[in-house]
């Protein structure tokens, strides 16, 4: 059976989601973060070289990195389910957002926590840059759903799955205030109403907050 390593309040949460909305069997093994370093633990770490979540095991097959962890559910199991076709209208729009989640989105998000950390003053050109970047990078998300309802189009997809944690979970480590952008919020309510995304919440990290505004 398909293991799912889920690490709390991290990107593992995507592959939760996604069992979820395809409804396949998988093993849940969920592992806390320490309470004062946030840090995975040492077990979780040992569970990969590149000891980041998230991490599945199909078989002897271990795997790492959540876009190619996705691509490969959806290869062996999703039955062509939450992906579009080459010749669907909105395939290159599809293939953008999917990997906009982690090139830039998450990307964008992930660099300007690091320097947050660094205590640098308000005008330091590389952090006003960075900060100027994932604006620029949240205000594309605002306005493509204004435009459409899900990321892809009018169906929703494996990119909407890749992006919703950089736009609620990740704000747990790196906050951002969403009301300037007011289609990213109306666009979670409509993803988080999603039982899927429900029960996969509840399931990953039960009774935590979840920033959908």
């Amino acid at each position: 059976m398909l293991t799912v390593y889920h690490l709390g309040k991290s990107q593992s949460e995507r592959i939760v989601w996604l069992c979820e909305e395809l409804g396949i069997p998988y093993e849940l093994k969920r592992y806390a973060r320490d309470s004062v370093t946030m840090l995975a633990p040492p077990d979780y770490k040992a569970l990969h070289p590149i000891g980041a979540a998230p991490v599945i095991a199909d078989g002897d097959l271990v795997l790492a990195e959540s876009g190619a962890i996705v691509d490969y559910i959806i290869a062996k199991y999703g039955n062509r389910r939450l992906v579009l076709r080459t010749d669907d209208p909105d395939f290159a729009q599809f293939l953008y957002w999917f990997h906009f989640a982690n090139g830039t989105l998450q990307a964008g998000m992930g660099r300007l926590m690091l320097l947050n950390r660094l205590k640098l003053t308000d005008d330091n050109p590389l952090l006003v840059a960075i900060r100027a970047r994932v604006d620029r990078a949240f205000d594309l998300v605002d306005a493509r759903v204004r435009d459409a309802e899900y990321l892809a189009g009018s169906a929703f997809t494996t990119a909407d799955i890749m992006t919703v944690f950089t736009l609620t979970t990740m704000r747990y480590f790196q906050p951002y205030d969403l009301q300037r952008c007011p289609n990213v919020v109306k666009y979670l309510g409509r993803v988080s109403a999603r039982p899927a995304y429900r029960r996969a919440m509840e399931k990953g990290d039960p009774g935590m907050a979840l920033l959908l505004s």
